[in-house]
């Protein structure tokens, strides 16, 4: 069984994730930001992985805190359930369009984190949410999880359009990289034989 559980309580935050990767995109979601809930949502929907999270953040600050150790923890969570990483397709590309935007996600699961970033948003905020938090929400979801991960809005208009085609990007890819390639179901897809590093 893919699956993982694991809590993560600091000064700042406390969260709890569970994940199952070979579920069918059920989502229990409770940040206390809604737009970062609604993301969340639809990256379980689309990857048909499992997700229930659950964080109590310190939000009389601000969404910084609750935003980066949401993505650490689901990170840290995918890392687990996916331990010696054998049989993955391991890469995966894909071209998100919704509406007027189009996006491009790329990743690897490398267990070698790097994140390029190339989102421009024309507002602020989308909702209540700041939206430089959410390259802050990929790093620290990539460098926890181990992705070596490309996101690009090539174009669009409308700031929700935008940062929803990135998380839906992300999850299909994340939908095809997880799934076991039959051809080497007992194999790391690897000529180092580790994927941890």
């Amino acid at each position: 069984m893919r699956t993982a559980s694991l809590k993560r309580k600091t000064n700042e935050t406390d969260i709890s994730v569970k994940i199952d990767l070979d579920g069918s995109g059920k989502a229990e979601i409770e940040t206390g930001i809604g737009f970062l809930d609604h993301m969340l949502e639809q990256v379980a929907r689309h990857s048909l992985v499992d997700i229930t999270l659950m964080a109590k953040g310190d939000l009389h600050v601000d969404q910084h805190h609750t935003t980066e150790d949401s993505g650490i923890a689901l990170g840290q969570a995918l890392t687990k359930a996916l331990g010696h990483r054998k049989g993955i397709t391991r890469y995966a590309s894909v071209y998100l369009p919704m509406d007027e935007t189009l996006t491009r996600v790329a990743l690897d699961i490398s267990g070698r984190p790097f994140l390029v970033w190339k989102v421009n948003f024309s507002r602020p905020k989308v909702g209540d949410m700041d939206t430089e938090l959410f390259r802050e929400w990929f790093h620290a979801f990539a460098q926890n999880a181990g992705l070596t991960l490309h996101v690009e809005c090539l174009y669009g208009d409308n700031n929700h359009h935008m940062a929803e085609s990135c998380y839906k990007g992300l999850a299909r890819a994340l939908r095809e990289a997880l799934a076991i390639d039959p051809r080497q179901a007992d194999e790391i897809p690897s000529t180092k034989g580790t994927l941890n590093g």
